[in-house]
């Protein structure tokens, strides 16, 4: 890997953003101050230990929650002055979002759940084609239950992308699987960039899979420390859990 700038179209870019929690007597500093751009169009892995400052880095630029202090852009807009309102709409149209947990809905096809995003999407893209993009189609009427754990972790993929978001979130999605199945769905994340130019920010404990990634950023105690460029990138099929 080597550190280098950039000269793609950027996606996020923040200025001295800042998070603070407050507990009782207790200020816990989740950010203190990052300032950084990601382009757009990449895999984008992120690392660091627990606390470092990760998930609520991602979900203040998901429009999950908001920054106390400093600034957060999307295209050139300032999340961090947008209403409750305003952001919920960035997050319909914008973003999609894959967890560690698969958030289904258990009495819905597979098909189903992921017509539940088309219904308030003002562009989406057609549920079975959705499904079809991850290698679900012949999937499409079973029901969670009747599907495997990289199959749902897929269906969950399919849904956040059904909508066709600019980035898709991703927060430790291969968090809950054995390294077989693990490695499929990070196929699927990697069609998607490749086939719609979705961006994919990934959250994970495990190293290996930065070897994935256009770009890895390191986290600790609430700052970026760096980010490293991929020069040659693997194929989930060659790292090792």
């Amino acid at each position: 890997m080597t550190t280098t700038n950039t000269t793609k179209a950027i996606n996020f870019s923040t200025k001295d953003l800042k998070k603070v929690y407050i507990t009782g007597e207790t200020e816990v500093h989740a950010l203190r101050g990052v300032t950084v751009e990601i382009p757009s169009g990449e895999i984008l892995v992120m690392l660091g230990p627990s606390g470092s400052g990760k998930s609520t880095f991602l979900n203040i630029i998901g429009g999950l929650d908001i920054p106390s202090s400093g600034h957060v852009y999307f295209q050139n807009e300032d999340l961090a002055t947008f209403s409750n309102h305003q952001l919920t709409l960035f997050r319909r149209e914008h973003i999609g979002f894959v967890f560690q947990a698969y958030n289904l809905v258990p009495s819905l096809t597979a098909l189903e759940n992921v017509a539940l995003v088309t219904e308030i999407s003002s562009n989406p893209m057609d549920p079975l084609e959705a499904l079809a993009s991850v290698g679900l189609e012949t999937r499409a009427k079973h029901f969670p239950s009747q599907l495997s754990g990289g199959e749902q972790q897929r269906v969950a993929i399919a849904r956040a992308l059904a909508k066709r978001p600019e980035v898709l979130l991703c927060d430790e999605p291969t968090g809950a699987l054995d390294s077989e199945t693990g490695s499929v769905v990070l196929d699927a994340l990697l069609e998607v960039n490749q086939r719609y130019n979705t961006s994919c920010i990934i959250i994970t404990h495990n190293a290996s899979i930065a070897e994935l990634a256009h770009r890895v950023m390191y986290f600790n105690d609430g700052n970026i420390t760096h980010v490293e460029v991929n020069d040659q990138r693997k194929t989930p099929d060659q790292i090792s859990w």
